[in-house]
């Protein structure tokens, strides 16, 4: 199991974060501990999330954090990211393996599904992630998983698992327990007025399990 994936996951969403925000905002989360950063746009033209790329790539090399892009391989590749994030509706796994190599991550989306999980760990998968644990704005309507689903992949599966979804603070620790590896979190960091505080309080959990 890759040791960087473990603690905070932090998801910079351009739904949270404008153009001047977006750096100085994963460099606060970065300094409060998150161990893995995505870059979420599901807005901005190829242009403008090439430079979004870029920027967090250079930023999260310098500090040794895991810098993966949401949904988009050639994106990944041509910013020099740790790997892609993929969901339902993106590339299937093996097409985005073949594209972007063995020495890059690529992570799974499983939603509440330990079958599609079991499915994408024997594809090859670095990770997977269940979700959404709690009601969470970004995804109003997703399906919820539950600890009891944690327990069982944690029992089941040799790659690391994300929860993501409403995750607090106050509610991580239960996830965590539970059996997850890391904690994805976009509001809860980046919606926050001191993000390098908030990226602490979700670190901190890490470091007394």
């Amino acid at each position: 199991m890759n040791p960087s994936l473990r603690g905070l996951y932090a998801i910079a969403d351009t739904q949270f974060l404008d153009d001047t925000q977006l750096v100085p905002a994963v460099e606060a989360a970065i300094a409060g501990g998150a161990r893995v950063v995505q870059y979420r746009d599901k807005q901005h033209s190829p242009e403008i999330r090439r430079r979004h790329a870029k920027k967090i790539s250079g930023l999260c090399r310098r500090h040794g954090v895991l810098f993966l892009v949401n949904d988009d391989v050639a994106l990944a590749l041509e910013t020099g990211a740790d790997g892609v994030h993929l969901g339902r509706e993106d590339m299937g796994l093996r097409a985005a393996r073949a594209l972007i190599g063995d020495n890059k991550l690529i992570g799974v989306s499983c939603y509440n599904e330990l079958e599609r999980a079991r499915a994408a760990e024997q594809d090859g998968a670095d990770y997977i992630a269940f979700g959404s644990f709690f009601p969470s704005r970004t995804k109003p309507g997703a399906v919820r998983a539950t600890p009891e689903l944690l327990h069982a992949a944690r029992t089941q599966l040799r790659i690391p698992v994300v929860a993501i979804g409403g995750i607090t603070p106050e509610n991580g620790a239960t996830l965590i327990e539970a059996g997850a590896d890391m904690l994805a979190v976009i509001e809860g960091v980046f919606a926050q007025s001191d993000i390098h505080a908030a990226a602490h309080r979700y670190a901190q959990l890490f470091q007394c399990m």
